[in-house]
């Protein structure tokens, strides 16, 4: 599922990758720069330094200007704050 976060003071969207069916649907529609699945359940995401791999439980972050990035879960958990009809949850 699609949450909003807040990296203090800019609000983000990001999908966690989950590698679920259903996930990468969601993936698709978010991602809309593309991606690639590897054989080995990793994602190849276009950024703008270059393509990152993303695994299992990483997230995908769409930045303020567009661009997409994958972040492991425990920087983005230090870093974001999920926000709820615009409250810090």
């Amino acid at each position: 599922m699609i949450k909003s976060y807040k990296k203090k003071p800019v609000i983000i969207e990001a999908i966690q990758y989950t590698g679920d069916p259903d996930n990468i649907g969601e993936l698709k529609e978010f991602v809309t720069c593309g991606f690639l699945r590897n054989k080995d359940n990793t994602l190849t995401v276009p950024t703008l330094e270059g393509e990152h791999i993303a695994s299992i439980g990483d997230y995908i972050i769409k930045g303020v200007e567009g661009e997409f990035y994958p972040c492991k879960p425990r920087v983005f958990k230090k870093t974001y704050d999920e926000v709820k009809n615009g409250k810090i949850k």
